[in-house]
């Protein structure tokens, strides 16, 4: 099967009620968990702004590509742990 790149929903009529309800239950727990983070770290979302702007300025046909770049111009050292990220601009 090609991928095409959109992501399909997935079918959880497959799992039974209990399967459904952990499942649920999972999805509240990771909302709320994802909610904290983003209270407590508010910088994300001035990333994520600026990256959204960056692509709606320049409205790339790779964002793909475009988002590696930009994101690796942010910490040119290609490190990938938190240390080092302090020269975003």
């Amino acid at each position: 099967m090609a991928e095409t790149g959109v992501e399909t929903k997935l079918d959880t009529s497959v799992l039974n009620a209990e399967q459904q309800e952990k499942l649920r239950q999972f999805k509240i727990k990771t909302r709320i968990d994802n909610e904290k983070y983003i209270r407590a770290h508010p910088e994300v979302e001035v990333l994520i702004g600026d990256f959204l702007r960056e692509i709606l300025l320049k409205r790339p046909a790779d964002i793909r590509e475009f988002a590696g770049d930009y994101f690796s111009r942010l910490n040119p050292s290609g490190d990938s742990r938190e240390e080092g990220n302090s020269d975003a601009e």
